[in-house]
């Protein structure tokens, strides 16, 4: 893939904006892993970007923190946060962005259907590498697991991600008016 500048400046964009809902984040007495607005900016970029641009923003974003900017939840920062409780979840908004771009870009469905789908189907690498990550950290039991890392976010997540698709589906809507 040959990236143009325009390119790589939308895909630091919403680098810097799932770092913003990063920041924006609240802790759960019950769970290691805070809710946050990450997961809506990691869904839309892959919505409006694509597959490619959508995981390079998301790639961007986690080589932000690695490298030591507070980026990360709570102002983590650094390789210790991709082996911390959160880790699988930060790798899995890569896939996410990925595959919500992937499905986005299809011709099969309306585009606000297209985009419910494509977002929805986001959350799922989201939840499994960050599940596995959580197993990892914690070792405990499935059941245990979806109660700390799931449950408490899914409902959350489901708004989240239909808001990234209407906000997509209107963009490209615009777009086609504009041709």
């Amino acid at each position: 893939m040959r990236l143009k500048p325009r390119d790589v400046t939308v895909s630091a964009v919403f680098s810097v904006l799932t770092a913003i809902g990063a920041w924006i984040s609240i802790p759960l007495p019950i769970t290691p892993v805070p809710f946050t607005l990450q997961v809506f900016f990691v869904l839309l970029s892959g919505a409006v970007l694509g597959g490619k641009l959508g995981a390079l923003a998301q790639m961007i974003y986690l080589l932000l923190g690695l490298i030591g900017l507070p980026v990360f939840a709570g102002g983590g920062s650094g390789p210790g946060v991709l082996v911390g409780p959160t880790g699988g979840y930060l790798l899995g908004f890569v896939a996410a962005a990925y595959l919500t771009g992937r499905i986005a870009e299809g011709k099969r469905f309306s585009s606000l259907i297209r985009m419910i789908l494509a977002s929805l189907s986001g959350l799922v690498p989201i939840y499994l590498l960050g599940e596995i990550g959580l197993w990892i950290w914690l070792r405990s039991s499935l059941p245990a697991l979806l109660m700390l890392g799931v449950i408490p976010f899914l409902p959350a997540d489901v708004i989240k991600a239909i808001m990234a698709a209407y906000i997509a589906s209107r963009r490209q809507m615009k777009q086609l008016l504009q041709k």
